[in-house]
Protein backbone atom coordinates (compact mmCIF):
# COMPACT_ATOMS: atom_id res chain seq x y z
CA UNK A 1 0.00 0.00 0.00
CA UNK A 2 1.19 3.17 -1.05
CA UNK A 3 2.22 5.87 1.71
CA UNK A 4 -0.71 7.82 0.25
CA UNK A 5 -3.28 4.97 0.91
CA UNK A 6 -1.80 4.80 4.52
CA UNK A 7 -4.95 3.89 7.05
CA UNK A 8 -4.21 6.58 9.38
CA UNK A 9 -5.07 3.32 12.02
CA UNK A 10 -1.86 2.06 11.69
CA UNK A 11 -0.22 5.55 11.84
CA UNK A 12 -1.39 7.18 14.88
CA UNK A 13 0.48 9.48 16.94
CA UNK A 14 1.05 9.61 20.70
CA UNK A 15 -2.17 11.28 22.34
CA UNK A 16 -1.08 14.61 24.31
CA UNK A 17 -4.10 15.21 25.88
CA UNK A 18 -4.44 12.29 28.10
CA UNK A 19 -1.18 10.43 29.82
CA UNK A 20 -0.16 7.30 28.12
CA UNK A 21 2.70 6.14 30.24
CA UNK A 22 4.18 2.63 30.33
CA UNK A 23 2.76 1.66 33.24
CA UNK A 24 -0.99 2.26 31.81
CA UNK A 25 0.09 0.30 29.15
CA UNK A 26 1.25 -2.39 30.92
CA UNK A 27 -1.86 -2.78 32.80
CA UNK A 28 -4.03 -2.68 30.20
CA UNK A 29 -2.17 -5.32 28.48
CA UNK A 30 -2.31 -7.50 31.65
CA UNK A 31 -6.09 -6.34 32.10
CA UNK A 32 -6.88 -7.77 28.42
CA UNK A 33 -4.41 -11.11 28.56
CA UNK A 34 -6.35 -12.42 31.82
CA UNK A 35 -9.58 -11.23 30.20
CA UNK A 36 -8.80 -13.24 27.34
CA UNK A 37 -7.78 -16.12 28.70
CA UNK A 38 -10.56 -16.27 31.27
CA UNK A 39 -13.18 -15.99 28.45
CA UNK A 40 -11.29 -18.93 27.01
CA UNK A 41 -11.22 -21.07 30.08
CA UNK A 42 -15.06 -20.50 30.73
CA UNK A 43 -16.19 -21.17 26.89
CA UNK A 44 -13.77 -23.26 25.48
CA UNK A 45 -16.05 -26.42 25.67
CA UNK A 46 -18.58 -24.46 23.75
CA UNK A 47 -15.90 -22.69 21.30
CA UNK A 48 -15.20 -24.40 17.90
CA UNK A 49 -12.47 -22.89 15.36
CA UNK A 50 -14.38 -19.64 14.49
CA UNK A 51 -14.67 -18.64 17.79
CA UNK A 52 -10.97 -19.07 18.62
CA UNK A 53 -9.94 -17.24 15.78
CA UNK A 54 -13.05 -14.03 16.24
CA UNK A 55 -11.97 -13.95 20.03
CA UNK A 56 -7.88 -14.00 18.72
CA UNK A 57 -9.14 -10.59 16.42
CA UNK A 58 -10.97 -9.44 18.94
CA UNK A 59 -7.70 -9.50 21.72
CA UNK A 60 -5.55 -7.78 18.66
CA UNK A 61 -7.36 -5.54 17.64
CA UNK A 62 -8.63 -4.20 21.19
CA UNK A 63 -4.93 -4.56 22.60
CA UNK A 64 -3.29 -2.38 19.88
CA UNK A 65 -5.82 0.74 20.47
CA UNK A 66 -5.54 0.13 23.78
CA UNK A 67 -2.10 0.29 23.93
CA UNK A 68 -2.12 3.49 21.35
CA UNK A 69 -5.08 5.76 22.20
CA UNK A 70 -5.45 6.03 26.38
CA UNK A 71 -8.70 7.26 25.62
CA UNK A 72 -9.96 4.28 24.37
CA UNK A 73 -8.98 2.54 27.27
CA UNK A 74 -11.19 4.64 29.45
CA UNK A 75 -13.95 3.85 26.92
CA UNK A 76 -13.62 0.13 27.22
CA UNK A 77 -13.42 0.39 30.92
CA UNK A 78 -16.87 2.65 31.13
CA UNK A 79 -18.81 0.15 28.95
CA UNK A 80 -18.04 -2.93 30.86
CA UNK A 81 -18.66 -1.09 34.21
CA UNK A 82 -22.21 0.38 32.84
CA UNK A 83 -23.04 -3.22 31.10
CA UNK A 84 -22.15 -4.99 33.81
CA UNK A 85 -24.43 -3.54 36.14
CA UNK A 86 -27.31 -3.49 33.99
CA UNK A 87 -26.82 -7.51 33.02
CA UNK A 88 -26.12 -8.12 36.57
CA UNK A 89 -29.62 -6.11 37.55
CA UNK A 90 -31.47 -8.66 35.15
CA UNK A 91 -28.80 -12.03 37.04
CA UNK A 92 -30.21 -10.74 40.26
CA UNK A 93 -33.88 -11.01 39.00
CA UNK A 94 -34.66 -7.38 38.65
CA UNK A 95 -36.90 -6.49 35.50
CA UNK A 96 -37.99 -2.70 34.10
CA UNK A 97 -41.49 -3.68 36.30
CA UNK A 98 -40.06 -3.51 39.69
CA UNK A 99 -36.73 -1.35 38.95
CA UNK A 100 -36.15 2.10 38.33
CA UNK A 101 -32.62 1.63 37.96
CA UNK A 102 -33.92 -0.81 35.01
CA UNK A 103 -36.56 1.22 33.81
CA UNK A 104 -35.08 4.92 33.18
CA UNK A 105 -31.40 3.49 32.26
CA UNK A 106 -30.20 0.00 31.98
CA UNK A 107 -32.94 -1.03 29.87
CA UNK A 108 -31.46 -1.09 26.60
CA UNK A 109 -34.20 1.36 25.12
CA UNK A 110 -33.96 3.42 27.40
CA UNK A 111 -29.82 3.70 27.34
CA UNK A 112 -30.57 4.09 23.78
CA UNK A 113 -32.85 7.52 24.28
CA UNK A 114 -29.77 8.57 26.63
CA UNK A 115 -27.60 7.98 23.66
CA UNK A 116 -30.00 9.98 21.40
CA UNK A 117 -29.90 13.07 23.98
CA UNK A 118 -26.28 13.08 23.82
CA UNK A 119 -25.82 12.79 20.01
CA UNK A 120 -28.26 15.86 19.84
CA UNK A 121 -26.49 17.92 22.25
CA UNK A 122 -22.63 16.58 20.97
CA UNK A 123 -24.18 17.91 17.24
CA UNK A 124 -25.19 21.29 18.88
CA UNK A 125 -21.56 21.86 20.56
CA UNK A 126 -20.17 21.08 17.54
CA UNK A 127 -22.32 23.19 15.32
CA UNK A 128 -21.55 26.38 17.97
CA UNK A 129 -17.81 25.83 17.39
CA UNK A 130 -17.62 25.93 13.39
CA UNK A 131 -19.83 28.69 12.95
CA UNK A 132 -19.97 30.73 16.24
CA UNK A 133 -16.22 29.90 17.04
CA UNK A 134 -17.21 28.44 21.20
CA UNK A 135 -13.69 26.54 21.69
CA UNK A 136 -16.26 25.73 24.50
CA UNK A 137 -19.00 24.41 23.14
CA UNK A 138 -16.32 22.16 20.85
CA UNK A 139 -15.14 21.26 23.68
CA UNK A 140 -18.44 19.98 25.42
CA UNK A 141 -19.37 18.35 22.08
CA UNK A 142 -16.05 16.50 22.18
CA UNK A 143 -17.15 15.33 25.68
CA UNK A 144 -20.79 14.40 25.27
CA UNK A 145 -19.59 12.27 21.94
CA UNK A 146 -18.01 10.07 24.15
CA UNK A 147 -21.05 9.94 26.40
CA UNK A 148 -23.10 8.61 23.51
CA UNK A 149 -20.53 6.07 22.53
CA UNK A 150 -20.42 4.24 25.85
CA UNK A 151 -23.93 4.70 26.32
CA UNK A 152 -24.38 3.20 22.72
CA UNK A 153 -21.97 0.10 23.39
CA UNK A 154 -22.95 -0.80 26.87
CA UNK A 155 -26.76 -0.61 25.59
CA UNK A 156 -25.68 -3.51 22.76
CA UNK A 157 -24.48 -5.25 25.74
CA UNK A 158 -27.23 -5.07 27.59
CA UNK A 159 -29.43 -5.52 25.04
CA UNK A 160 -27.60 -8.76 24.01
CA UNK A 161 -28.48 -10.34 27.54
CA UNK A 162 -32.09 -8.99 27.39
CA UNK A 163 -32.60 -10.89 24.28
CA UNK A 164 -32.71 -14.21 26.71
CA UNK A 165 -34.91 -12.67 29.02
CA UNK A 166 -38.14 -14.81 29.02
CA UNK A 167 -37.36 -16.48 25.71
CA UNK A 168 -34.15 -17.92 26.32
CA UNK A 169 -33.98 -19.57 22.58
CA UNK A 170 -34.68 -16.18 21.41
CA UNK A 171 -31.22 -15.14 22.64
CA UNK A 172 -28.84 -13.72 20.18
CA UNK A 173 -26.76 -10.82 19.58
CA UNK A 174 -28.64 -7.42 18.90
CA UNK A 175 -27.77 -6.78 14.71
CA UNK A 176 -30.93 -8.40 13.55
CA UNK A 177 -32.79 -5.75 12.42
CA UNK A 178 -32.93 -2.12 11.61
CA UNK A 179 -33.62 -0.55 14.95
CA UNK A 180 -30.26 -2.56 16.11
CA UNK A 181 -28.24 -2.04 13.36
CA UNK A 182 -28.39 1.87 13.26
CA UNK A 183 -27.32 2.05 16.96
CA UNK A 184 -24.41 0.06 15.90
CA UNK A 185 -23.78 2.92 13.29
CA UNK A 186 -24.10 5.57 15.52
CA UNK A 187 -21.56 4.45 18.38
CA UNK A 188 -19.28 2.93 15.83
CA UNK A 189 -19.06 5.98 13.46
CA UNK A 190 -18.68 8.61 16.70
CA UNK A 191 -15.82 6.41 17.90
CA UNK A 192 -13.85 6.25 14.40
CA UNK A 193 -14.36 9.74 14.26
CA UNK A 194 -13.07 10.33 17.79
CA UNK A 195 -10.03 8.85 16.84
CA UNK A 196 -9.40 10.94 13.89
CA UNK A 197 -10.52 14.08 16.05
CA UNK A 198 -7.57 13.07 18.72
CA UNK A 199 -5.08 12.80 15.81
CA UNK A 200 -6.15 16.26 14.25
CA UNK A 201 -6.52 17.68 17.27
CA UNK A 202 -9.40 19.75 15.37
CA UNK A 203 -13.00 19.68 16.66
CA UNK A 204 -14.31 21.15 13.06
CA UNK A 205 -15.05 18.02 11.30
CA UNK A 206 -17.29 16.90 14.16
CA UNK A 207 -19.73 19.92 12.60
CA UNK A 208 -19.76 17.59 9.94
CA UNK A 209 -20.13 13.75 11.22
CA UNK A 210 -22.44 14.54 14.41
CA UNK A 211 -24.93 15.31 12.19
CA UNK A 212 -25.08 13.40 9.85
CA UNK A 213 -24.97 10.47 12.93
CA UNK A 214 -28.20 12.46 14.51
CA UNK A 215 -29.87 11.81 11.42
CA UNK A 216 -29.17 8.12 11.20
CA UNK A 217 -30.49 8.53 15.13
CA UNK A 218 -33.87 9.98 14.26
CA UNK A 219 -34.17 7.66 11.41
CA UNK A 220 -33.23 5.07 14.69
CA UNK A 221 -35.92 6.25 16.98
CA UNK A 222 -38.85 6.65 14.07
CA UNK A 223 -38.25 2.77 13.40
CA UNK A 224 -38.34 2.12 17.50
CA UNK A 225 -41.34 4.25 18.02
CA UNK A 226 -43.58 3.48 14.30
CA UNK A 227 -42.94 0.04 13.48
CA UNK A 228 -41.96 -1.24 17.15
CA UNK A 229 -38.85 -2.79 15.98
CA UNK A 230 -37.66 -2.03 19.42
CA UNK A 231 -39.27 -4.97 20.86
CA UNK A 232 -37.16 -8.35 20.75
CA UNK A 233 -38.50 -10.43 18.53
CA UNK A 234 -37.12 -14.05 17.74
CA UNK A 235 -34.83 -14.53 14.53
CA UNK A 236 -35.66 -16.04 11.31
CA UNK A 237 -34.18 -18.98 10.39
CA UNK A 238 -32.01 -17.38 7.76
CA UNK A 239 -30.54 -15.15 10.93
CA UNK A 240 -30.02 -18.03 13.28
CA UNK A 241 -26.23 -18.00 12.02
CA UNK A 242 -22.91 -17.68 13.74
CA UNK A 243 -21.62 -15.64 10.80
CA UNK A 244 -24.02 -12.64 11.58
CA UNK A 245 -22.06 -11.90 14.44
CA UNK A 246 -18.77 -11.37 12.37
CA UNK A 247 -20.13 -10.45 9.29
CA UNK A 248 -22.70 -7.56 10.32
CA UNK A 249 -19.88 -5.90 12.81
CA UNK A 250 -17.10 -5.93 10.07
CA UNK A 251 -19.76 -4.14 7.68
CA UNK A 252 -20.73 -1.39 10.02
CA UNK A 253 -16.64 -0.80 11.18
CA UNK A 254 -17.01 -0.35 7.04
CA UNK A 255 -20.13 2.05 6.97
CA UNK A 256 -18.66 3.69 9.35
CA UNK A 257 -15.63 4.40 7.78
CA UNK A 258 -17.06 5.21 4.63
CA UNK A 259 -19.35 7.97 5.95
CA UNK A 260 -16.88 9.71 7.91
CA UNK A 261 -14.66 9.86 4.25
CA UNK A 262 -17.61 11.27 2.70
CA UNK A 263 -17.89 14.04 5.49
CA UNK A 264 -13.86 14.61 5.13
CA UNK A 265 -14.64 15.02 1.75
CA UNK A 266 -17.06 17.65 2.24
CA UNK A 267 -15.37 19.33 4.51
CA UNK A 268 -12.57 18.99 2.16
CA UNK A 269 -14.01 21.19 -0.42
CA UNK A 270 -15.19 24.11 1.76
CA UNK A 271 -11.48 24.31 2.99
CA UNK A 272 -10.61 25.00 -0.47
CA UNK A 273 -13.08 27.46 -1.29
CA UNK A 274 -12.65 28.96 2.15
CA UNK A 275 -8.77 29.27 1.85
CA UNK A 276 -9.56 31.51 -1.66
CA UNK A 277 -12.36 33.47 0.07
CA UNK A 278 -11.26 34.07 3.64
CA UNK A 279 -14.56 32.81 5.34
CA UNK A 280 -14.27 31.35 9.05
CA UNK A 281 -14.24 27.60 7.84
CA UNK A 282 -10.41 28.66 6.69
CA UNK A 283 -9.40 28.17 10.85
CA UNK A 284 -12.01 25.72 12.10
CA UNK A 285 -11.21 23.09 9.95
CA UNK A 286 -8.16 20.77 10.05
CA UNK A 287 -5.62 21.60 6.56
CA UNK A 288 -6.36 20.02 3.68
CA UNK A 289 -3.43 17.95 3.94
CA UNK A 290 -5.06 15.99 6.61
CA UNK A 291 -8.63 16.23 5.72
CA UNK A 292 -7.41 14.41 2.15
CA UNK A 293 -5.70 12.08 4.84
CA UNK A 294 -8.92 11.10 6.25
CA UNK A 295 -11.19 10.44 3.40
CA UNK A 296 -8.53 8.76 1.57
CA UNK A 297 -7.71 6.69 4.99
CA UNK A 298 -10.93 5.95 6.52
CA UNK A 299 -11.93 4.76 2.77
CA UNK A 300 -8.61 2.51 2.67
CA UNK A 301 -9.70 1.15 6.01
CA UNK A 302 -13.54 0.39 5.31
CA UNK A 303 -12.68 -1.14 2.16
CA UNK A 304 -10.55 -4.17 4.04
CA UNK A 305 -13.13 -4.37 6.42
CA UNK A 306 -15.95 -4.14 3.22
CA UNK A 307 -14.64 -6.96 1.63
CA UNK A 308 -13.41 -9.23 4.37
CA UNK A 309 -17.76 -8.81 4.93
CA UNK A 310 -18.84 -8.81 2.04
CA UNK A 311 -16.91 -12.24 1.50
CA UNK A 312 -18.25 -13.54 5.09
CA UNK A 313 -21.64 -12.83 3.99
CA UNK A 314 -21.20 -14.74 1.25
CA UNK A 315 -20.12 -18.21 3.30
CA UNK A 316 -23.29 -17.51 5.27
CA UNK A 317 -25.28 -17.05 2.12
CA UNK A 318 -24.07 -20.55 1.27
CA UNK A 319 -24.87 -21.95 4.30
CA UNK A 320 -28.66 -20.44 4.81
CA UNK A 321 -29.68 -20.04 0.74
CA UNK A 322 -27.46 -22.93 -0.64
CA UNK A 323 -24.95 -20.59 -2.83
CA UNK A 324 -22.67 -17.68 -1.90
CA UNK A 325 -23.75 -15.58 -4.85
CA UNK A 326 -27.42 -15.18 -6.38
CA UNK A 327 -27.40 -11.66 -7.85
CA UNK A 328 -29.84 -10.66 -5.00
CA UNK A 329 -30.72 -6.76 -4.44
CA UNK A 330 -28.23 -6.48 -1.44
CA UNK A 331 -25.39 -8.79 -2.97
CA UNK A 332 -25.66 -5.82 -6.12
CA UNK A 333 -25.60 -3.22 -4.35
CA UNK A 334 -22.36 -4.38 -2.06
CA UNK A 335 -21.03 -5.06 -5.28
CA UNK A 336 -21.35 -1.80 -6.77
CA UNK A 337 -20.06 -0.42 -3.58
CA UNK A 338 -17.20 -2.42 -3.46
CA UNK A 339 -16.06 -1.28 -7.70
CA UNK A 340 -16.81 2.63 -6.51
CA UNK A 341 -14.24 2.25 -4.05
CA UNK A 342 -11.89 -0.10 -5.69
CA UNK A 343 -11.83 2.76 -8.08
CA UNK A 344 -10.82 5.07 -5.52
CA UNK A 345 -8.31 3.60 -4.41
CA UNK A 346 -6.76 2.62 -8.02
CA UNK A 347 -7.19 6.15 -9.02
CA UNK A 348 -5.46 7.09 -5.56
CA UNK A 349 -2.47 4.83 -5.95
CA UNK A 350 -2.24 4.30 -9.89
CA UNK A 351 -2.99 7.44 -11.24
CA UNK A 352 -1.61 9.97 -8.57
CA UNK A 353 -5.23 11.52 -8.00
CA UNK A 354 -5.49 13.46 -5.11
CA UNK A 355 -7.25 16.81 -3.59
CA UNK A 356 -10.74 17.93 -5.00
CA UNK A 357 -11.88 15.03 -7.41
CA UNK A 358 -10.90 12.71 -4.72
CA UNK A 359 -13.02 14.94 -2.52
CA UNK A 360 -15.93 14.84 -4.56
CA UNK A 361 -15.57 10.97 -5.01
CA UNK A 362 -15.43 10.40 -1.86
CA UNK A 363 -18.15 12.68 -0.83
CA UNK A 364 -20.71 11.30 -3.89
CA UNK A 365 -20.26 8.00 -2.70
CA UNK A 366 -22.19 8.82 0.27
CA UNK A 367 -25.39 8.16 -2.11
CA UNK A 368 -24.02 5.07 -3.25
CA UNK A 369 -23.15 3.88 0.13
CA UNK A 370 -26.60 5.35 1.92
CA UNK A 371 -28.44 3.12 -0.80
CA UNK A 372 -26.57 -0.20 -0.13
CA UNK A 373 -26.59 0.83 3.32
CA UNK A 374 -30.67 1.44 4.00
CA UNK A 375 -31.78 1.97 0.50
CA UNK A 376 -32.16 -1.50 -0.68
CA UNK A 377 -34.07 -2.86 2.85
CA UNK A 378 -36.60 0.19 2.34
CA UNK A 379 -37.12 -0.60 -0.98
CA UNK A 380 -36.50 -3.47 -2.37
CA UNK A 381 -37.64 -6.52 -2.07
CA UNK A 382 -35.02 -10.40 -2.59
CA UNK A 383 -33.60 -12.89 0.07
CA UNK A 384 -32.66 -9.70 2.34
CA UNK A 385 -36.44 -8.77 2.93
CA UNK A 386 -36.32 -9.47 6.62
CA UNK A 387 -34.90 -5.79 6.67
CA UNK A 388 -37.80 -3.94 5.30
CA UNK A 389 -39.96 -2.29 7.05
Amino acid sequence: MSAQLQSPYFSLKEPSSIENSKAQRIAWAIFLSVGAVATWAIFRAEFWMWQFIILGMWYVGLMWFGLKWPAFRILFLAVLAIAGTGVGLYQLGFTSSDSLAIRYFFHSNAMFYWMSAAILLSAGGYYLYLFAGKQNAGNWGHRLAWVAVVLGFAGLAIRWRETYIGHPSWGHIPVSNIYDVMVLFCATTILFYLFHENRTENRGLGAFVLPLVLVADIFLIWVGAAYHLNRIQPLIPALQSFWMKIHVPSMFIAYANFYISAMAGLAYLLKERALSSGNFLRDRLPSLELLDKTFSGTIAFGFLFFTVGTILGAVWAAKAWGGFWSWDPKETWALIVWLNYAGFLHARSQRNWEGRPMAWWAFISLIVVTFCFIGVDLFLGGLHSYGKL
